[in-house]
């Protein structure tokens, strides 16, 4: 498709999202990514103020492009559009390592910096876009390891990304973030069942557990929240948490600056399961919420595991 000032490439996609028609500078698009970041997740801006102002415009340049992508996918409800989107996407992400000087949407613009700068290789980017497609056409999910594998190329890469823009790319520290960033992901999607399936038509949940647990689809769609239901979710709840806590052992092998941040969006996750648990595991009919003394209590915690890092000798390797 050719880019003109009448016909921009990801035209049809949410607003603001089209690619300009002149190209911004580097210190325009990484306003640009600093804003977005900010404006959609304020987590995001409290767990990136631990790090090193250096580092912090390739974390907004990766959250942009994994906020982006997502938003192709999820908020783009005809699903032959939102594959042509990701298509076109995808296209511009790939222009990015073959012709940096030739894309003009500001998020990959800044982008590019942060691929040069640290050396990114494409494959998590190109990952992500794996499963934003995959989400338009399978709606059910056969069993755990079906999700873990989904988890690979919807959150994984992500973690991925902060590595390598932190300079780590030992593939046991990889291993670890795997295990976190999946965690992360089930722990969203066991919060987010009833909104999943009554806006998206979509069930995460693995149709063996709903089998072995005795649970239905009809069920579900009526929104009955029966004990099966309760004991099923708690189930996959403790298998996300496990995940979680694997992943742990990464934050003693990184810098104190990374470390402190890790530790908040892990415990972020675990947050989310704990208060699925307090609304005795309802996700059907309720949103679980992480209540503002709990997210104050992470960042406290966050900020005294800083504090004490800069006084006592550091395990990191």
């Amino acid at each position: 498709m050719m880019t003109t000032a009448t016909s921009p490439r990801l035209a049809g996609s949410p607003h603001g999202y089209e690619e300009p028609p002149v190209r911004p500078s580097l210190a325009e698009a990484r306003a640009y990514c600093k804003a977005l970041a900010e404006s959609h997740y304020e987590n995001f801006h409290v767990a990136t103020a631990f790090l090193p102002a250096r580092v912090r415009p390739h974390f907004h340049a990766i959250y942009c492009y994994c906020r982006l992508s997502d938003d192709l996918g999820d908020e783009v409800h005809d699903p032959q559009l939102a594959l042509h989107l990701l298509d076109e996407w995808e296209q511009m992400m790939h222009e990015m390592y073959d012709a940096p000087e030739r894309v003009k949407h500001p998020v990959l613009v800044a982008l590019a910096e942060t691929v040069r700068e640290c050396d990114i290789p494409r494959e998590p980017f190109a990952k992500l876009l794996i499963a934003f497609r995959q989400d338009q056409t399978k709606l059910t999910h056969t069993n755990m390891q079906e999700l873990v594998e989904y988890s690979k190329s919807s959150a994984n890469p992500v973690g991925q990304l902060v590595l390598y823009v932190s300079g780590y790319r030992d593939p046991q520290l990889h291993a670890y973030s795997d295990s976190i960033c999946t965690g992360l992901q089930l722990a969203n999607f066991w919060q987010d069942v009833g909104e999943d399936l009554r806006e998206r038509n979509r069930i995460y949940i693995p149709q063996d557990a709903m089998e072995r647990f005795g649970v239905t689809r009809e069920q579900m769609e009526r929104g009955e929240t029966t004990p099966q239901y309760r004991t099923m979710l708690a189930d996959l709840c403790s298998q996300a948490r496990q995940m979680l806590n694997d992943g742990a052992l990464l934050e003693q092998r990184v810098d104190k600056e990374l470390a402190s941040t890790l530790w908040l969006f892990r415990n972020g996750g675990l947050s989310i399961l704990d208060a699925i648990a307090a609304i005795d595991y309802d996700t059907l009919n309720r949103r679980p919420v992480v209540t503002k003394q709990r997210k104050a209590a992470l960042l406290l915690g966050a900020l005294w595991r800083r504090l004490l890092s800069l006084i006592t000798p550091w395990r990191g390797a």
